[in-house]
């Protein structure tokens, strides 16, 4: 039996985008899992009393996103698809999630002034006094949560970044905006491991499933860092991807012997 929220008539917002954003809500609930089928078209028409037709574009436009899937005759599913995150280039979650024509959206967790941990000073090359600001934020693309970002940058950059800069916007956007600040160049690491306690409530996970946890440095051009970034993302939602190129092996020889 199919049990979903009533629409809305009276809204301004589509039918159809309405059902889409409720079967989402399912799907991040736990609802319908990994895997699992939807209910039908039929179904859930008759559930919410609208069309067939209004729910299969509702399914159609979720199915764009990479949330379900279809199979001839068998039905709609849960889709199991990942982010490819690539190693090539230097984007902030914003430009990346609207580069993939998705809708990009950041809850804030945390924006504050503190002291920086060891690893940040010395990765920031920041002398004993110095201070940094320490943002934290919940990373969404279409409603759905796909990681945990806690970014610290040198206060001395930007003294006056809090009253500058909305932190549910892109963070490059204001730096580069408002200071001047243009990230050039990034090194990032990347480990498999779990999602704290916290963390995976807020990225609708269970606890102790397997995350991607990325340490990244950013750089401008004459080589002083300026960010690092300490990430969590749900390892059901991404996968690392890259291109390796095999090096011509005469140019590597006649390098190796100057």
């Amino acid at each position: 039996m199919v049990s979903l929220p009533p629409l809305d008539r009276e809204s301004v917002i589509p039918l159809y985008h309405q059902i889409q954003q409720r079967l989402l809500g399912q799907i991040q609930a736990g609802v319908f899992k990994l895997g699992e089928p939807l209910p039908s078209a039929q179904e859930i028409a008759s559930a919410l009393g609208v069309s067939p037709m209004t729910v299969r574009q509702a399914i159609k436009s979720l199915c764009e996103l990479g949330v379900i899937y279809s199979e001839q005759g068998k039905g709609t599913f849960v889709s199991g698809i990942k982010i490819d995150k690539n190693f090539r280039q230097v984007l902030s979650f914003t430009e990346d999630m609207k580069a993939r024509g998705w809708v990009p959206a950041t809850r804030v967790l945390k924006f504050e002034v503190r002291k920086p941990a060891p690893d940040v000073a010395d990765a920031l090359r920041l002398g004993p006094e110095e201070e940094i600001f320490h943002l934290a934020r919940l990373r969404l693309a279409d409603a759905l949560p796909l990681g945990i970002e806690y970014c610290s940058l040198p206060r001395r950059l930007c003294p006056d970044l809090m009253e500058r800069f909305d932190p549910s916007t892109s963070l490059y956007e204001a730096l580069s905006r408002s200071y001047g600040i243009h990230i050039a160049v990034a090194d990032e690491v990347v480990e498999v491991g779990f999602a704290k306690k916290q963390e995976a409530q807020l990225l609708k996970t269970a606890k102790n499933h397997p995350a991607f946890l990325f340490t990244r440095i950013a750089y401008v051009q004459s080589g002083q860092p300026i960010e690092h970034v300490r990430s969590v993302y749900r390892g059901d939602r991404y996968r690392v991807v890259n291109r390796l190129t095999r090096v011509n092996r005469e140019l590597l020889e006649a390098s190796m012997a100057r």
